[in-house]
């Protein structure tokens, strides 16, 4: 019984650690990133270019930005919501070898506070933007292929204060577990970024519905020491490596670790930050009056 669970512990365990058994891509590879135009998206662009990639990106914005522009990616207006946009996105790029499904929208707050439109957007582009990216692309990535998901360490361990976004992001890397083990005849590798806070252009667009809640996520990603190109970078090894989930800085990865391992004083840890967290927002509403 003893080896049995052993047996069945390390099958489980493997395919979190690398996907090295999926056939690699060599060469110049078509690549697509949704959410392309700033922040994560337009680093790891700027990477697969330079490993000899052809990279189009794709955003919200009906001219390609300057900084896009003056790059060597290309452009498609792309929003990851409309039905019409994935379709004529898949006309206009044929086959594929990368999708790199990137664009989301942060949001924080407490769950009274946060409304049930901004609920229902959080989860149409930051859940259903990978559906539709996903039912529309892999019937055309070549074998050999490659599907990464952004998500976030808060899909992983769900802190106090962001379940619109740890319910959105726990649903990517939901959806990435089931595409490993289900695309692997295929010969398709998928991963998911799943990275601590960062510092990114994000923090702008943080949605209004919990303005103490936001000052707490807008300190966090503006003090952050980890860049995006760090996180960048750190993915992009994991892609090399074809890992499932990448946890692209120390902090992610042991927090991961300790919610795996030791679930007890993971909860713990989690219900002091949420009490301090509470006792923050306290003082904060009494500064206000």
């Amino acid at each position: 019984m003893k080896k049995t669970t052993l047996a069945l512990s390390a099958a489980l365990t493997l395919p979190l650690i690398s996907s090295r058994f999926h056939t690699r891509q060599e060469g110049s590879r078509r690549v697509l990133i949704t959410g392309g135009a700033s922040g994560l998206g337009f680093a790891l662009a700027q990477r697969f270019a330079a490993r000899g990639d052809h990279v189009t990106i794709t955003d919200v914005h009906e001219e390609a930005p300057d900084n896009v522009a003056q790059a060597t990616f290309d452009y498609l207006r792309l929003d990851v919501t409309n039905d019409d946009d994935w379709d004529h996105a898949a006309k206009a790029l044929g086959n594929i070898d990368v999708l790199v499904l990137n664009a989301g929208v942060p949001v924080g707050g407490r769950i009274e506070q946060v409304s049930m439109k901004t609920w229902q957007h959080s989860f149409d582009v930051n859940v259903f933007g990978v559906v539709r990216g996903c039912r529309t692309f892999i019937p055309q990535l070549n074998k050999g292929g490659h599907v990464v998901i952004t998500s976030s360490i808060m899909g992983l361990i769900h802190p106090p204060l962001m379940s619109t976004y740890n319910a959105t992001k726990a649903s990517a890397v939901a959806i990435a577990e089931s595409l490993h083990s289900e695309l692997a005849d295929r010969k398709i590798a998928v991963s998911v970024i799943c990275p601590q806070f960062f510092r990114t252009p994000l923090v702008h667009a943080l949605s209004k519905d919990d303005p103490e809640v936001n000052n707490v996520a807008r300190f966090l990603m503006t003090r952050t020491w980890l860049t995006v190109d760090k996180v960048a970078d750190r993915a992009m090894a994991g892609i090399k490596a074809r890992k499932l989930i990448i946890t692209p800085d120390a902090a992610a990865a042991s927090a991961w670790l300790l919610k795996r391992f030791a679930y007890g004083p993971f909860l713990g840890l989690n219900a002091i930050i949420g009490r301090a967290l509470a006792l923050w927002l306290r003082r904060q509403a009494r500064q206000q009056f």
